[in-house]
This record gives C-alpha cells, structure tokens and sequence, in this order.
C-alpha cells in the first residue's frame, strides 16, 4: 500500500515540475520566475524524499537537505542581484 501511495505522489510532483517549468520559461515578470524556480526546488526536494522512503536510504535525506540549503542560498542571491544590481557589496 505504501509503494502504490508514494508512485501516485510521485507522479503528482512530476506535474507539479512539469507545470513549474512551464511557468519559469512563460512566465511574465521576472518575479514569477524566480518563484518558480524556487517551486521546482521545493519539488525536487520532495522527490529525493520520496525517493529515499522508497528505497529505505537515509543517505537521500542528507542530499535533500544539501539541495535545500543551495536553494535558499540561491533565491536569496538571485533577489539581491534583481534589487542591487550586485550580490557582493
């Protein structure tokens, strides 16, 4: 019951990546980009998750938990640059 649970999740957040792809390459401003690319970290995330649930592997948690920090370090030096012009002051 826990495999058929954690495929349909899955197949769920592909969607969602898919949708947030759909919304970094069309989007309109270029703060709705930037929350899309954010989106599909938080995704990616989820899937690694899912990924190492699946598999019983705690080594998946802490390549979640690096893209995690990546990500946060990212958002906020791309915000920087869009608000300064310069990430380095």
């Amino acid at each position: 019951m826990l495999n058929l649970t954690i495929t349909i999740v899955a197949v769920c957040i592909c969607i969602a990546l898919i949708l947030n792809l759909w919304r970094l390459l069309k989007g309109p401003t270029i703060s709705d980009r930037i929350l899309a690319l954010d989106t599909m970290y938080i995704n990616a995330i989820a899937l690694i998750l899912l990924y190492g649930i699946h598999i019983k592997s705690a080594l998946y948690f802490e390549a979640a938990v690096l893209i995690a920090m990546l990500g946060f370090i990212s958002t906020a030096a791309l915000c920087k640059y869009l608000l300064r012009g310069d990430i380095i002051e």
